[in-house]
């Protein structure tokens, strides 16, 4: 048993803006999400974007991320840790992904939140509510495609964590 009281069992909030839309990144979140529940629990929670010009002014955007932001602040579980996915973040491999993962579950945090902006990233607020900021790759990703990346990446690290072979 780890600190926290619980097993081997990861809890996981994933909060994102926007919706997956497009049937092959729901359809592949879903598998992801299906694999990921043997070893944990990922609940999702999609904020709505707001809406702005299709060449919005920055005082339009910066009016989006707040507002965007207050919805993302009150959806994160009062005592998770929280990672905001911004691509200033930190990188790290699969392996030091699971190793942090595990190491934060054995300090006893009982669960974790992971946010996804809309195209415009996250407010500053958000950011600096987040325990950590992360970061998939240098390269940007379409929202939805960065929702299926990171539900892959949390079965590979409770696989990683439960010795089984789909990492190797």
């Amino acid at each position: 048993k780890r600190s926290n009281g619980s097993d081997d069992v990861m809890k996981v909030t994933l909060i994102s803006v926007g919706t997956l839309s497009q049937k092959a990144y729901a359809d592949a979140f879903s598998e992801y999400a299906k694999r990921f529940s043997a070893h944990g629990i990922l609940e999702c929670a999609e904020i709505r974007e707001k809406k702005i010009d299709a060449s919005p002014s920055e005082a339009q955007i910066a009016a989006a991320l707040d507002f965007e932001g207050d919805a993302i602040l009150s959806k994160i579980p009062p005592r998770a840790f929280v990672f905001a996915m911004a691509i200033e973040g930190k990188s790290m491999t699969s392996e030091a992904f699971a190793s942090l993962l595990d190491r934060k579950m054995t300090e006893g945090v009982p669960e974790f939140c992971f946010v996804i902006g809309s195209s415009f990233g996250l407010s500053d607020k958000v950011k600096r509510r987040a325990d950590a900021l992360l970061s998939m790759s240098p390269m940007t990703f379409p929202h939805q495609l960065a929702r299926v990346m990171l539900a892959e990446q949390l079965y590979r690290a409770s696989q990683i964590l439960s010795g089984g072979k789909y990492h190797k």
